[in-house]
C-alpha cells in the first residue's frame, strides 16, 4: 500500500474516495502538516497501490484493510478524515475499533459528503449496479472510462473555473496502471449490502466527535442527507461550503483546510 506522510504531531489518517488517491490531499497535506503527522495513503486497488485479484472491497473488508495498515505504522490512537466512499468506510473504521476488533482509538472523525444510506444516490445506484443489465452495461462503461473520464471528473465541481490546474491529468495517471475500473467495479457491486450495514453500526458511533463537511451544490452525495447523518452523532458539527461541489478540498481549499485545523485544533492548543 503506497502512502504518503507529512509533518509532526497527533495522527491524522486521510481516506481518499472512489477514483481518488493520495493526489486528493494535494492542498490539504501542507496546510495540516504542521498540526499533525499526515499518513495518506493510495487505498488498495486504487492510486499507485497494488491491485491485487481476490481483495474483499466491502465497505468492512476495506475498513479492516486500512486499519491493519494503522497498525503497521505503530499508530494506536487517531483521527480519521474520509471523503466520499473513503467516508463511509473510515464511519465503518470506527465501528470495528469500538467493537473492540482493533486495539486502536479513533478519537475524531471528519466526514467530508461521505456515502450514507440517506443520499437518494445510493438507493437506486447499487441495486442497478447489481442487476444482471446493470452489470452488464457497467462493464462496457468501464471499457469506454477513458474517454468518458473527463466528463465526470468535471461534473464533481459545482464552478468549472474552480478546477485546479493538472487535476484531470492527476486523476488519468493511475490509469496507466492497469486493473482500476474493475476494483471500482467490486465496490459498486456490494454496495447495497454495504449501506445497510453502514446504517447498522451507525448507533455505535454516537459518542464519537464528528466533523460533517458537504458542498451545497454536491451532485454525487447530497448534501440533503447530512441531517439525517447527522442525527446519529450526539457530538456533531456541520459545515456546507455554499455553491461548492464534490470536492470541498480541491475546489475551496483554503476554506476547507481552515475549518479542519479549527475542528483538529482546538482541544489540543490554547486559543
Amino acid at each position: 500500500m503506497r502512502y504518503l506522510r507529512a509533518g509532526s504531531g497527533p495522527a491524522l489518517i486521510l481516506v481518499h474516495g472512489l477514483l481518488g488517491y493520495s493526489f486528493s490531499w494535494r492542498y490539504t497535506i501542507p496546510a495540516l502538516a504542521p498540526y499533525a503527522t499526515v499518513y495518506a495513503p493510495d487505498m488498495m486497488g486504487a492510486g499507485f497501490s497494488d491491485r491485487p485479484d481476490g481483495l474483499d472491497h466491502s465497505m468492512r473488508g476495506t475498513a479492516q484493510r486500512l486499519l491493519r495498515f494503522i497498525e503497521q505504522l505503530g499508530v494506536s490512537s487517531f483521527d480519521l478524515l474520509g471523503t466520499s466512499h473513503g467516508g463511509a468506510v473510515a464511519m465503518m473504521a470506527a465501528a470495528e475499533c469500538l467493537a473492540g476488533n482493533f486495539n486502536l482509538r479513533v478519537r475524531r472523525l471528519v466526514l467530508v459528503a461521505p456515502v450514507n444510506p440517506y443520499s437518494r444516490h445510493g438507493q437506486w445506484l447499487a441495486p442497478f449496479a447489481g442487476s444482471n443489465f446493470g452489470s452488464n452495461l457497467f462493464r462496457f462503461g468501464i471499457a469506454q472510462m477513458r474517454f468518458l473520464f473527463p466528463y465526470f471528473h468535471a461534473r464533481l465541481y459545482a464552478d468549472r473555473k474552480n478546477i485546479p490546474p493538472g487535476s484531470l491529468a492527476g486523476y488519468l495517471a493511475p490509469l496507466k496502471k492497469p486493473g482500476l475500473f474493475e476494483h471500482v467495479f467490486s465496490i459498486v457491486r456490494t454496495w447495497t449490502k454495504d449501506l445497510r450495514e453502514l446504517e447498522s453500526v451507525l448507533p455505535k458511533l454516537a459518542g464519537v466527535p464528528t466533523l460533517l463537511m458537504w458542498g451545497s451544490k454536491d451532485p454525487a452525495v447530497y448534501a440533503s442527507s447530512a441531517l439525517p447523518l447527522a442525527k446519529h452523532f450526539s457530538n456533531s458539527q456541520l459545515i456546507v461550503f455554499p455553491g461548492v461541489g464534490h470536492l470541498p478540498y480541491e475546489e475551496c481549499p483554503e476554506e476547507f483546510n481552515r475549518a479542519v485545523i479549527a475542528y483538529l485544533t482546538r482541544e489540543k492548543f490554547p486559543a
